[in-house]
């Protein structure tokens, strides 16, 4: 009886080993894809844009009109550090200041049209797969594997706390 409980075991750890495989793959396919598109357009027009700076645009894409303060705390960097690479992605172009309507002291990060354009990349790729899923798989296991990712960002990911993502 306990070796069948240590092959269960045996057979458990292979699942998660093979689990782990599995979404390392489909992560890094995804940030690969991404670099690519990255350096596509930034060979095709004419940027000044840093890998650094447009991970930032993408954090602050992603935080949804976070502060300087929100986002130097989310990226974990001092709020001056923070300012700086704020001030080059505004004079680039590819992020504004907004007023707060609540507190008139307090200013807003939002992306510019210009980076809507010409570099929010990953959503157009999981545009792709989700197309090519539904292709692919059946409404039922459409279901199961949304559920499932759901689960996984909720409540196994809650370490990265962004706002909901809405795709238009």
């Amino acid at each position: 009886m306990m070796f069948l409980g240590r092959k269960n075991i045996l057979k458990k750890e292979q699942v998660l080993q093979m689990l782990e495989q599995t979404l390392s793959e489909v992560y890094t396919k995804f940030k690969i894809h991404f670099y690519q598109e990255m350096f596509k357009q930034l060979h095709s027009r004419e940027t000044s844009l840093t890998t650094v700076e447009l991970f930032c645009v993408e954090v602050i894409y992603a935080l949804k009109n976070p502060t300087v303060a929100e986002f130097a705390k989310f990226i974990k960097v001092s709020s001056p550090n923070a300012a700086y690479k704020v001030n080059s992605l505004i004079k680039k172009g590819y992020i504004e200041k907004i007023q707060s309507e609540v507190d008139r002291r307090e200013y807003h990060l939002r992306v510019t049209d210009k980076y809507l354009n010409y570099f929010n990349l990953s959503q157009k790729y999981v545009n792709t797969v989700v197309d090519r899923a539904n292709e692919y798989f059946s409404p039922e296991q459409i279901k199961i594997l949304d559920d499932i990712l759901h689960d996984m960002s909720t409540e196994l990911m809650q370490d990265v706390a962004i706002p909901p993502v809405t795709v238009s």
